[in-house]
């Protein structure tokens, strides 16, 4: 059984009677109909209008059904097209079915050929739709294998992630050291038409000056003392490909004119050379500087830092999506525990709120380190607060809200209350009474009546 509450048919026809007659079959259905007296007023209608199915005559004057079904389909690709036929068309009718069309039905008709070619238009589109689904669904996950996160600042970077991984255009990726600028380039290159093409990476801040203008741009032997055989490029070698220029703000002023020169024309001469090279890469640029600071300060040329700001990707930090932080702890602590071939159950309860409460000045990149030390060095099941190191545990912020389930007891709400906000005035009963509005004779009986219980 198939909704057709919310499918809209799209009537094809220069006959009003024929019109009259489908509109009259399929409303009784409860099809939504809109008709159209010839091709021109039917695309008119698919632009402005979500059609389901269009049911079109084959033979119109202007534009025939085999025009507009071609037409249509770049408009709505999954409308399901039935063409109607008189006999001496079925030859042309056939031939409009190896373009697209769902069904062809022969005139004169009757209801039940009607309505059994709509559903069966209806439960093919529903079909390819929800095939579509299930590869985006089964896909979704190796788009972005070797990023964590479901926060909306970090959704928002990957969907536009996927909507310029396409072109051709240069990214610029800001955000502060650790914050997975790399990954977010590979994930680019993954999901563009380069990606069968190599993937190089440059750390500009890594290489020496006197070294950084040869490892970009390659050199012949003999261009200065040491080289002793050609060397090639990274932008040689990763021609069709995508070179991603790490810390690209740290490239000095005289290589800057040489990848400026390779951004407008996409030429380049190697050290020693005065042979001109052409070069096809998708450049990926990224830094945790303030490019449009150091154009001002004329550290940084304009000309190329426009050419390289082309579209520009902002990575939050950690601190700005607490929501990733256990997704990313618990991926960290599954791939160290096995590289460190060490069993473990999980995070404890107030170790996953230490975590969630530290700024996290170094980011993605500390907080893997701080997971692979605790494996390393826990050896226990679960991992606890004591497990981490302790500028960690002291950067603690002060619990804002309490979690309470459902069904716990009133006297236990208040006991949790009370050694919630202990913890965060570091145990100073006077000060917690006053935070919440009671006695320090009250929270002295609690903690009491509570440390009498633990020692029975």
């Amino acid at each position: 059984m198939t909704d057709s509450s919310f499918k809209v048919v799209l009537i094809v026809d220069d006959d009003p009677g024929v019109r009259e007659s489908l509109t009259r079959v399929l409303s009784k259905d409860g099809y939504q109909i809109i008709e159209a007296e010839d091709g021109e007023k039917a695309l008119n209608i698919c632009r402005q209008e979500l059609v389901h199915i269009i049911i079109t005559d084959l033979r119109m004057p202007g534009m025939d059904g085999v025009e507009l079904l071609k037409a249509v389909k770049l408009l709505l690709p999954d409308v399901a097209v039935i063409l109607m036929t008189a006999y001496g068309s079925v030859d042309k009718a056939v031939e409009a079915l190896k373009q697209g069309a769902s069904d062809f039905i022969l005139k004169p008709f009757k209801r039940i050929e009607i309505e059994k070619a709509v559903r069966k238009a209806i439960e093919h589109q529903s079909l390819i739709v929800e095939n579509r689904y299930l590869k985006h669904q089964m896909e979704a996950g190796q788009e972005f294998p070797n990023i964590i996160g479901s926060s909306p600042a970090m959704r928002k970077v990957l969907n536009l992630v996927e909507q310029i991984a396409p072109s051709t255009a240069t990214v610029l990726i800001l955000g502060e050291s650790g914050t997975g600028k790399g990954v977010i380039a590979e994930a680019i290159h993954r999901l563009s038409d380069r990606k069968e093409r190599t993937f190089i990476k440059v750390s500009c801040a890594a290489i020496p000056e006197t070294l950084l203008e040869a490892e970009l741009f390659g050199y012949e032997r003999g261009a200065f003392t040491g080289a002793v055989a050609r060397k090639e490029g990274r932008f040689e070698l990763a021609d069709g490909g995508t070179l991603f220029l790490d810390e690209v703000g740290e490239i000095p002023p005289a290589i800057q004119v040489k990848l400026l020169r390779v951004l407008q024309d996409g030429t380049f001469e190697r050290l020693g050379s005065t042979r001109t090279q052409a070069t096809d890469v998708r450049l990926v640029a990224a830094t945790n500087t303030n490019l449009a600071e150091a154009v001002e300060q004329k550290r940084f040329r304009e000309d190329l830092y426009y050419r390289l700001n082309v579209i520009s990707i902002d990575l939050p930090p950690l601190r700005d999506r607490p929501e990733d932080i256990p997704l990313l702890a618990q991926h960290f602590l599954k791939t160290y525990s096995a590289k460190n071939k060490k069993e473990f159950e999980g995070f404890s309860r107030e170790a996953l709120e230490v975590l969630a409460h530290y700024s996290w000045p170094g980011n993605v990149r500390e907080l893997e380190n701080t997971i692979e030390r605790a494996v390393v060095l826990t050896r226990k099941k679960i991992i606890a607060p004591t497990d981490l190191p302790e500028h960690i545990n002291q950067g603690q912020k002060i619990t804002e809200f309490i979690r309470v389930p459902i069904g716990m007891p009133l006297e236990e709400v208040k006991n949790k209350v009370i050694e919630e906000t202990l913890k965060t005035t570091k145990g100073d009963k006077t000060l917690a009474a006053k935070i919440l509005g009671i006695t320090s004779r009250t929270i002295y009986r609690k903690v009491g009546k509570k440390q009498k219980e633990e020692t029975d």
